[in-house]
């Protein structure tokens, strides 16, 4: 039996070290994995909320070959997503969402995208 879901902000931080192929395909609902628990963490990885007030990154899913990280709260807040090609680290693309509702990432097709899902589903469609 799974663990009950938690509100992303309620859920623990497991620190317990965790290398790329045994992160998670799907969300996470009843703890977090945060940047520093992964191994092979790029720096820009580690740092990827340093500009918003340090929020650490916490992994959110697999989309395709891409990991999915997010620093800084969900939903129309201050926040960072990060794409991580698990296939090649040094492959990285982000989304930065703004306390406005407005975002803007490119995607791996090279597209600028200004809502999240599309960029999601760029993400989806070269993964």
């Amino acid at each position: 039996m799974s663990a009950a879901a938690l509100p992303y902000d309620r859920r623990p931080s497991d620190l317990t070290p965790v290398h790329t192929e045994e992160l998670p395909l799907t969300p996470l609902r009843d703890r977090n994995i945060p940047a520093q628990a992964w191994v092979e963490a790029p720096a820009a990885l580690l740092h990827l909320g340093d500009d918003i007030g340090g929020p650490e990154a916490q992994y959110k899913r697999r989309i395709g070959r891409w990991l999915l990280w997010r620093a800084g709260p969900a939903n129309h807040a201050d926040a960072r997503y990060a794409a991580i090609d698990a296939s090649d680290l040094s492959n990285q693309l982000t989304y930065r969402l703004f306390p406005d509702g407005s975002g803007e990432g490119t995607g791996p097709s090279g597209t600028v995208h200004e809502r999240f899902r599309t960029w999601k589903e760029d993400l989806r469609d070269h993964g």
